[in-house]
């Protein structure tokens, strides 16, 4: 007598997750799809990350630039920029090595900029981030 395949499907999913010691235990999440669940509390960190980065960004240029140009140069952001960041954020996470290599280089980034003229150095960045902020204007 053959098994219906849906019954043979269920028997394997049954013997790897006892394979991997798991427990037969209810889902923790609201759903009963452990699936679901694992999309769900990717999405909440991922949601609750954008916000604490942006709140964080605002907040270091808010006070020399204002509230409202702050919100701007954060909300201009070039594909480019977002695109850099996301890269060197995800070889910092990795490894170690990954860490000391994008750590290594943004103290490299910050001694050379100290190493140039303050106002200078200051007056560069102020330029790229007041572009910034009118961008789409």
């Amino acid at each position: 007598m053959v098994r219906h395949v849906k019954k043979i499907g269920a028997d394997l999913v049954e013997d790897a997750r006892e394979a991997t010691g798991g427990r037969d235990e209810n889902v923790p999440g609201p759903s009963s799809n452990p699936m679901t669940n694992l999309l769900i509390s990717d999405l909440l960190i991922r949601a609750g990350s954008y916000v604490v980065r942006d709140a964080v960004e605002r907040g270091m240029l808010r006070g020399r630039y204002g509230r409202d140009t702050a919100r701007d140069i954060v909300k201009n952001k070039s594909l480019g920029q977002q695109a850099i960041s996301f890269a060197l954020a995800k070889v910092a996470t990795r490894s170690l090595p990954g860490a000391l290599l994008v750590g290594g280089g943004a103290l490299a980034k910050t001694i050379f900029d100290r190493s140039q003229k303050r106002r200078k150095s200051r007056r560069e960045g102020d330029r790229d981030l007041i572009e910034q902020a009118h961008s789409d204007e």
